[in-house]
């Protein structure tokens, strides 16, 4: 067959087969069904069946307080449940004490456990193999390494066996057609990374051969120990040299990709400040739930008193309809109106936003089971004086004590210092290596010393008979430095970032802070409007009902005040704790709210032993003589900051506009069969700041 038949019937072979290929998966149904496809695998019955999981499990308060919850309350008479009162502080304190885990309102332990917070996540982060301060200190650690070998060797050799005379009437050496030896290897080393970029390493070689081979028997010794024990140090010169560098991105980093000492203590600091940050937000939240609680109590109280007023006015009409002087339509209005706040009072109690949903949502914030009998009642006075705070002074105290603007100067602080090291690895790579080497060789390992030179391999190396060493740089660079240059580029736009941030977020402090003052001056405001028309709304309701009862007035009117007078006392309260809540508001938009509710961020107890390690520790530490002398590098922070510390303000309180109010303020009221009555109470000066609960700017 010619070459030409045989590159055309490979063409048309070729192309039939791209053209059963062509045809889908037809061609494969030709294949009978082999063993394996019958065959039912594990996997089949066992690899996706749902388990159960069996972990190891401990009683603590919140297992225990899962438990022990009893049936919810939704339309009980609060009255007639044991009430449990707790101030303010005491929430504060049960919430931040409770439990591990940083609660939050929106039940995120549950969807996305993994993104709560937690006290255990600073000290997760700094127990860290890989991103925490010690794990890049562990570079700089010394690290032994050992390896012990033993090799037999059985191998033929493509030659034939023959026979050579000896020289100066010696034995004859025999050559023959395999090769056998057993041979031993051991190695060691202690080697230290310094922070200047230079590493130290001493060496250890051991090496045994013992050959059966007659060709090689011209050798001094048929089994013979070799060794040598070696100094190295290897400095960098110009890349990866000095303690700004190593400090920053660590031994044998590569560009861009740095995890130094300085980098892994920044990342805890921002751990310590997203903790931070959460407990503020746990301290918000508990303080919101405690005013909406007791809002919850007040609004209930004005529904009933509502509904016992509209009862009252019910029964009235249903009597005078029952001698003859009544109108039927008159009291079907004045008994729809019972039943709308009968409907409003049950909401108060059971609704979502009712007082049995608020105080649960309390419970949880603080520890507490769901439900054990006993009603949670707020029993802090909510303020009513005006506080008057220095704009000026919230301003900086905002712009320098937030969490979120600390937590980002330290990204940009990070980026500042990426820029260090980026800079610093667009240089070419040049080491200087000094190697000095003993050497030696003996019949033994150790031996006694007959006289032999070679007797003892040991006793060879000690004597300091062989010793070689050398001396020299290495140097490498990689041509146009690109990988370099794109780690500068990107850190110098890493740093532009963040600063943009840090820029943004002070701009978004300031304006947050403002709404939050202008809140402040509104809800006091509304307070008084609030008030003032509640008193109105109680002389017309008191009014429109002797009228009523006169006969002089209309029943529409009566109905339309009793319904004013609730929707005006629900206000007053909403407005009185919105204060409040605008206060809180106040000092956590400028950085003070863990101060104002005296709460305290410290860290756990020591190990034992860890204060008398220290204290033996320090005693070897000596101050310099002369301190000025010692080059130290730049600190990473300007030192330790409190939180919680109290601010150094001034303060002013005034009573609730006198001038505009001639009676005080009401603390409770309580409805007769014909008149209201009012328990005053007087409005007293702000405490101190030092009692952390109004200090004013």
């Amino acid at each position: 067959m010619s070459s030409k038949k045989k590159h055309r019937r490979a063409a048309r072979m070729l192309l039939a087969g791209l053209l059963v290929t062509a045809n889908g998966c037809s061609h494969l149904d030709i294949i009978p069904p082999g063993p394996h496809d019958n065959t039912p695998s594990i996997h089949d019955d066992y690899g996706m069946q749902i388990e159960y999981p069996q972990v190891a499990e401990c009683a603590s308060a919140p297992s225990m307080a899962a438990k022990a919850a009893t049936e919810p309350m939704s339309l009980e008479d609060p009255s007639k449940i044991p009430a449990f009162e707790i101030s303010l502080e005491e929430a504060i304190q049960l919430a931040v004490q409770q439990s591990p885990v940083i609660r939050s309102l929106g039940g995120s332990v549950v969807t996305t456990p993994q993104g709560t917070a937690t006290v255990y996540d600073p000290a997760a982060l700094a127990a860290s193999p890989t991103q925490s301060a010690e794990a890049a200190l562990s570079a700089f650690d010394a690290q032994y390494t050992q390896q012990l070998f033993w090799n037999n060797v059985d191998q033929p050799s493509n030659r034939q066996s023959f026979t050579i005379p000896g020289v100066g009437g010696g034995p004859p050496l025999i050559f023959a057609p395999f090769s056998q030896s057993q041979n031993a290897t051991f190695t060691s080393e202690l080697a230290k990374q310094t922070a200047t970029g230079a590493r130290f390493a001493v060496r250890h070689n051991v090496s045994y051969l013992r050959t059966q081979d007659p060709s090689v028997a011209q050798l001094r010794f048929p089994s013979a120990f070799t060794g040598f024990v070696e100094a190295e140090w290897r400095q960098p010169l110009l890349q990866g040299a000095g303690t700004t560098y190593n400090r920053i991105a660590g031994p044998n980093a590569l560009p861009g990709q740095y995890n130094g000492v300085l980098i892994a203590r920044i990342n805890e600091d921002v751990t310590l400040a997203d903790f931070e940050a959460a407990v503020i937000q746990l301290t918000a939240d508990v303080e919101q739930a405690y005013w909406d609680l007791a809002t919850a109590y007040r609004i209930l109280d004005a529904n009933i008193k509502g509904r016992e007023s509209a009862q009252q006015t019910f029964q009235y009409q249903k009597v005078r309809l029952e001698v003859g002087t009544g109108r039927t339509d008159e009291e079907a209005q004045a008994r729809s109106q019972f039943y709308q706040f009968q409907a409003e009072v049950e909401s108060s109690l059971g609704g979502p936003n009712g007082l049995y949903a608020l105080e649960q949502r309390l419970r949880y914030l603080i520890g507490m089971t769901a439900s054990d009998g006993r009603l949670l009642r707020p029993a802090t006075d909510p303020i009513d004086a005006k506080v008057i705070f220095d704009w000026e002074s919230a301003l900086g105290q905002a712009l320098q004590r937030r969490v979120e603007i600390r937590r980002q100067r330290y990204n940009v602080k990070r980026r500042e210092l990426e820029i260090v090291a980026a800079r610093m690895d667009l240089r070419p790579r040049l080491d200087f290596l000094a190697q000095y080497r003993w050497r030696g060789l003996g019949d033994h390992l150790i031996g006694d010393d007959d006289g032999a030179q070679f007797n003892s391999m040991y006793g060879n190396m000690t004597g300091g008979d062989f010793q070689e060493g050398q001396a020299g740089i290495e140097f490498s660079l990689p041509v146009g430095m690109r990988q370099a240059s794109l780690a500068v580029q990107q850190s110098r736009l890493n740093l532009q970032r963040e600063r943009a941030l840090l820029e943004e977020t002070e701009l978004r402090i300031s304006h947050d802070l403002s709404d939050a003052a202008r809140q402040v001056s509104l809800t006091y405001q509304l307070v008084e409007t609030n008030y003032n028309r509640y008193q109105a709304d109680l002389l017309q309701v008191d009014v429109l009902r002797r009228r009523y009862l006169d006969g002089n007035d209309n029943i529409n009117f009566l109905l339309q005040a009793q319904r004013q007078v609730v929707i005006s006392e629900a206000a007053f309260y909403r407005s009185l704790f919105s204060y409040n809540i605008a206060i809180r508001d106040l000092h956590r938009q400028k950085g003070s709210l863990l101060a104002y509710n005296q709460v305290q961020l410290a860290e756990g107890p020591w190990a034992a032993g860890a204060a008398a390690d220290a204290h033996t520790t320090g005693r070897f530490l000596e101050p310099r003589i002369n301190p000025s002398a010692v080059s130290v590098p730049a600190p990473l922070t300007s030192g330790p900051f409190d939180p919680s510390a109290p601010q150094n303000t001034g303060f002013t309180a005034a009573p609730l506009a006198n001038e505009v109010i001639d009676s005080p303020m009401i603390e409770a009221m309580s409805y007769d069969d014909e008149s209201v009555t009012i328990d005053p109470v007087v409005v007293e000066e702000v405490p101190s700041p030092s009692d952390a609960l109004i200090p004013i700017e």
